[in-house]
């Protein structure tokens, strides 16, 4: 996770120049309160970056306090936001039944275990506290991977986890009622180093799991020649499956007991 880190930071000063599929899940993201927001004091946004979310959700709850949480340092420099820690969200430094709402924008595919995640998460909640996140399915870069499978076995593109996977993860971790939807996003490209320059300017271009060995020149034009093949009408497509949910964390007091829905 260190390089993963190192990579935000390094990326953070441009970051929001290059992060529009970015922005716009962040709006996607936000406009689902529409239909499932409570109210809220304390919403925790859990790696916030720069503030892409927390900014839609300054104007969503005014007079709510925002936790800008995020692991790399630097991209909280550029997050407008008076709250703000460093720390992992693996270990969130907050209380027992903290916070009233949990929200995270394209964060949860860096979490090597999701369980750890959502154990985290269901403690800080209050009772009837939301979980809402955004994050990449296992669609995503599909004809980077593919043109990179035809030229090595070595990992280049990071797997995600299936929607359905994490609902699983989410309910055994104690919430309630997940819901998950999807959908998929294109973005265009003239060439394929245009897409890698926007990964490395985002700081998505590490890769969490596997190892990423360095490859030869020959190696890298042949995967470039594969990608090639992808293009139509003079764009090369860089797809983007877009996992939404949310689930909320649910107790039921009997006398003086409080059990934990499981």
């Amino acid at each position: 996770m260190s390089q993963v880190r190192f990579a935000f930071n390094k990326a953070s000063n441009n970051y929001n120049n290059h992060a529009f599929l970015q922005k716009e899940i962040a709006v996607r993201l936000d406009q689902k309160l529409n239909a499932i927001s409570s109210k809220a004091d304390i919403i925790l946004d859990l790696g916030a970056g720069t503030g892409l979310l927390s900014q839609q959700l300054t104007k969503r709850f005014s007079d709510s306090k925002i936790i800008c949480l995020d692991f790399a340092q630097q991209p909280l420099k550029h997050n407008p936001s008076s709250s703000k820690i460093c720390a992992n969200a693996n270990h969130l430094p907050l209380l027992d039944n903290s916070i009233d709402m949990i929200t995270s924008n394209l964060m949860m595919q860096w979490c090597p275990d999701l369980n750890i995640l959502f154990s985290e998460c269901f403690r800080v909640l209050k009772n009837n506290g939301l979980f809402l996140f955004s994050t990449f399915g296992p669609d995503t870069l599909k004809e980077l991977k593919k043109s990179w499978s035809i030229v090595d076995d070595k990992t280049h593109v990071n797997t995600f986890i299936d929607m359905h996977d994490i609902g699983d993860q989410m309910l055994q971790n104690g919430f309630q009622n997940p819901v998950m939807e999807m959908e998929t996003l294109t973005l265009t490209y003239q060439t394929v180093i245009d897409l890698l320059r926007d990964l490395k300017a985002i700081g998505a271009q590490t890769v969490t799991k596997g190892s990423k060995s360095l490859t030869g020149k020959n190696k890298f034009q042949l995967m470039i020649k594969m990608y090639e093949s992808y293009k139509n009408n003079g764009k090369l497509p860089a797809t983007y499956e877009v996992i939404y949910g949310h689930a909320w964390k649910k107790t039921t007091n009997i006398g003086n007991i409080a059990l934990e829905s499981q």
